[in-house]
């Protein structure tokens, strides 16, 4: 039984997707946020439905933020999402959605329960990050309750463009690469070096670490680390990095914030 923590603001709930509906609202919102806002590609069927969807989220569990005080009948106002996937799930459905652009091999051999997170967003009203905290607080109670040893997932740069990024993925590169026997690769065929000849410039490169997407800073401050090689992803308009955190990395201060003795709610309890 997983009881997700209450949250602060009494029109806000957390919980875990728990029917068809939950899960078609936070597609709906995927879409509003990567399609219309963001300038993901979408084909025809996304394009009549309106839905971000794939054959992962069939398995996944999807964690939501909902205002309570929107939304109508049985159509909930899922205001943040994140899509969760444990190995134990993934190896009987055909792998990570992560395996598409990185070998996952090197973490194969560990014994560890790996969890993907990925499609993380928020409604463009609900960003002042109340609902992003929210969100970490119950995957922090979700990694507890299932004993996660690792996180992993494609995190995202904006843009297709290597050269335009490469301050970026230079900076990922140099500080925050993972060791070896935690390093993803990106596959072959899709892989982009992270950094080039001639090198970026010492200011180029500070300066871009300052600017990076404050989710993958996020990732980045918590304990996180990256693979090598990245992957453009032209359907999303992005260029993804592999993001590995060990949960035994997460700094301490972290999981005072997110898994201080709040109460639970059991109304939740999936």
């Amino acid at each position: 039984m997983l009881l997700m923590p209450l949250a602060r603001k009494p029109e806000l709930a957390l919980t875990l997707a728990r029917s068809p509906a939950e899960i078609d609202a936070a597609q709906a919102l995927r879409f509003e946020v990567f399609y219309d806002e963001m300038g993901a590609h979408a084909d025809n069927e996304q394009l009549r439905t309106r839905r971000d969807r794939d054959r992962f989220d069939e398995v996944a569990d999807h964690i939501l933020v909902i205002d309570r005080s929107r939304g109508s009948g049985r159509i909930p106002a899922v205001v943040g999402c994140y899509r969760m996937l444990r190995r134990t799930v993934a190896a009987r459905h055909g792998g990570f959605y992560t395996a598409g652009e990185f070998d996952l091999t090197v973490l194969s051999w560990r014994d560890d329960e790996i969890m993907e997170l990925g499609r993380a967003c928020v409604h463009r009203d609900y960003r002042s990050g109340a609902v992003m905290q929210l969100l970490w607080r119950g995957i922090a109670h979700y990694v507890e309750q299932f004993e996660i040893g690792i996180l992993l997932g494609c995190a995202s740069l904006p843009g297709a463009d290597p050269d335009r990024l490469r301050p970026a993925l230079t900076y990922l590169h140099e500080r925050h690469l993972a060791p070896i026997e935690l390093r993803p690769r990106a596959l072959p065929e899709r892989f982009v070096p992270m950094v080039s000849e001639p090198p970026c410039s010492v200011g180029a490169v500070r300066r871009a670490g300052h600017e990076l997407p404050a989710l993958l800073r996020a990732y980045l401050r918590a304990g996180g680390m990256v693979g090598d090689g990245a992957v453009l992803d032209s359907q999303f308009n992005t260029t993804d990095v592999c993001m590995v955190l060990p949960t035994d990395r997460i700094r301490q201060r972290y999981r005072r914030h997110y898994l201080r003795g709040d109460k639970v709610d059991e109304s939740v309890a999936v």
